[in-house]
């Protein structure tokens, strides 16, 4: 229910409203996709470095990658290894 669609427009207009002091119906009215676009990479920018600066060492944080990711990154066919485990 949390992860709907519905929910993450509810939770996108609440951010909206939020960083710029509008009400709801204001976002509803004024906002369109490129306000998105912003809100995104600015949440974005923001969660790393506060990732960053609760980190231990002050480095950036790992991304939470998976290992099938990793192997892309890297250019490689992802095989499980027994040898891995």
């Amino acid at each position: 229910m949390i992860d709907s669609p519905k929910m993450t427009s509810i939770m996108q207009i609440d951010t909206l409203g939020k960083r710029y002091g509008l009400l709801p119906s204001e976002v509803l009215m004024k906002a369109d996709t490129f306000d998105l676009y912003i809100m995104d990479a600015a949440l974005t920018f923001e969660n790393y470095h506060n990732k960053k600066a609760n980190s231990k060492n002050g480095r950036a944080p790992v991304p939470d990658l998976t290992l099938e990711e990793l192997y892309a990154i890297k250019g490689k066919k992802y095989e499980v290894n027994k040898k891995d485990w």
